[in-house]
């Protein structure tokens, strides 16, 4: 599959802060390739109205949000694309390269938030017991599902694990998550079995190329079938497909099986501050989401299995 071309800005200054969230920031590299694509859709608004972000003014960039809610385009993304113009601006104005900001009293939108949907334990059985076969590729999936629900990793945690990040004997992993952060993980029994199977001879070894395409790739836990490392689309899509495989009908994703691996540990008594730490949440805040999702669980059960309940 060929990977899009990464979008060019148009102003030096743009890229200058680019360099300035990656390195000074530490962001994670997905999160600035979003930023830039973000900012590309700012200049290009700007630009058609032959403006350019030394001379843009507030109702200029009020404009820009206007049409951005009209295109369609989700809530979240809007909210994305204000967040990097404003951290632009105020970037300008503290390099002395603007003496205003014009978007210092832009509001940002408010996002909805969601509650996930974690899998039930049968669901979960269902899915992991629908990852069958003996191929290489299919012995690499049921790795990847059983490694997922075992960690609550991020996809692109998973995707970009290597050998040396995996400790079988301890049964922990080293995982890179936002803004290049180090974590050990553990997992359990089960996906440790899977793993060394696939890191057998009848799993990876078979994905293993002549001759590699890119040297990173020969470091990867998970391969493609052409030897490359996975990358998050192709690993959407290994959920995806075991989900439909597997009869789940809610949405199936890498990210459901990160929510549902917390609200399991929760629910079985794991400590808050524990799965924060397992899942690589920088506040304690955002990991309390899965205490709501397991207090509304506990209501919907009560509300359906006792026989008073109703009454």
């Amino acid at each position: 599959m060929t990977e899009s071309p990464t979008p060019t800005v148009a102003h030096a200054h743009v890229e200058s802060f680019l360099q300035w969230m990656t390195v000074e920031r530490g962001r994670a590299l997905n999160t600035v390739v979003s930023y830039r694509r973000d900012l590309v859709k700012y200049e290009d608004f700007l630009s058609s109205r032959k403006l350019t972000i030394l001379s843009t003014q507030e109702k200029d960039i009020e404009a820009f949000v206007k049409v951005m809610q009209a295109s369609g385009e989700s809530v979240a993304s809007t909210a994305r694309r204000i967040a990097a113009v404003r951290m632009l601006h105020s970037y300008l104005v503290s390099e002395d390269i603007r003496s205003d900001n014009p978007s210092a009293r832009l509001e940002g939108v408010k996002v909805p938030s969601g509650v996930p949907k974690p899998l039930s334990l049968v669901e979960v059985e269902s899915l992991l017991s629908a990852a069958t076969g003996e191929s290489s590729t299919e012995i690499r999936d049921r790795a990847l599902l059983e490694f997922l629900y075992a960690t609550g990793a991020r996809i692109s945690e998973a995707c970009d694990l290597n050998l040396d990040d995996l400790d079988m004997s301890s049964r922990v992993v080293r995982l890179f998550g936002k803004g290049s952060k180090e974590r050990i993980v553990p997992f359990g029994r089960t996906a440790e079995e899977c793993l060394r199977v696939y890191l057998g001879v009848a799993g990876r070894n078979n994905l293993v190329p002549d001759t590699w395409a890119k040297g990173a790739d020969r470091e990867a836990v998970f391969l493609t079938n052409r030897g490359r490392r996975l990358n998050r689309q192709k690993a959407w899509h290994i959920v995806r497909d075991a989900g439909v495989r597997a009869g789940i009908r809610s949405e199936m994703s890498p990210h459901v099986l990160r929510h549902t691996c917390a609200t399991h540990m929760l629910e079985h008594g794991a400590d808050l501050r524990i799965v924060q730490e397992m899942l690589g949440h920088a506040t304690i805040s955002t990991t309390q989401i899965y205490t709501k999702v397991s207090q509304e669980r506990l209501l919907s059960v009560y509300r359906s299995a006792h026989p008073r309940a109703k009454q």
